[in-house]
């Protein structure tokens, strides 16, 4: 994670810091099978965030120039510091390894949320997204009751029963 700035620096200094910490992480994690992933984080969410912007990260991932590097893409976070989610997100496509997906704007179930996520979802697997998709959430309820919106997907867990 990129942290909070400290006032005491400037924005650059904690970008370009955080860059060469890249360009040191990215090949020893690779040596040990790591894969190693930035994510953007709204900054209403966690103030002073270094890394808030999908353009910024684009940016270090492209002066770390590392195969093992690559980008996190929260839904919830882009949703927040811009939308077009699905147009940046084919933007990025290449460089993603990692999906999350959450309701905005409480960080609540998916499907309760100003995001249409059947659309993003249906239109990341369109556009050829292949990798894992994350939930990342506090439940409104319970954990069993906060996971059964997954039943229509197909995706049954040990708390939901499968509707027949």
């Amino acid at each position: 994670m990129a942290g909070i700035a400290s006032p005491d620096h400037s924005a650059e200094h904690h970008v370009d810091t955080f860059t060469a910490n890249l360009q040191w992480a990215a090949p020893l994690a690779h040596h040990e099978g790591i894969r190693v992933l930035i994510e953007p984080i709204n900054q209403r969410s966690v103030p002073g965030y270094i890394l808030s912007s999908l353009d910024l990260a684009q940016t270090i991932v492209d002066q770390v120039d590392h195969p093992n590097l690559a980008l996190q893409f929260d839904v919830f976070h882009m949703q927040i510091v811009g939308g077009d989610l699905v147009k940046r997100f084919e933007t990025v496509l290449p460089r993603v390894a990692h999906v999350q997906i959450a309701g905005v704007p409480d960080r609540h179930e998916p499907d309760d949320s100003e995001v249409n996520i059947d659309y993003v979802l249906r239109r990341m697997d369109e556009l050829g997204y292949q990798g894992w998709i994350g939930c990342e959430y506090n439940p409104r309820h319970s954990t069993d009751a906060g996971l059964a919106w997954a039943n229509r997907y197909g995706i049954y867990t040990p708390f939901t029963v499968a509707r027949t």
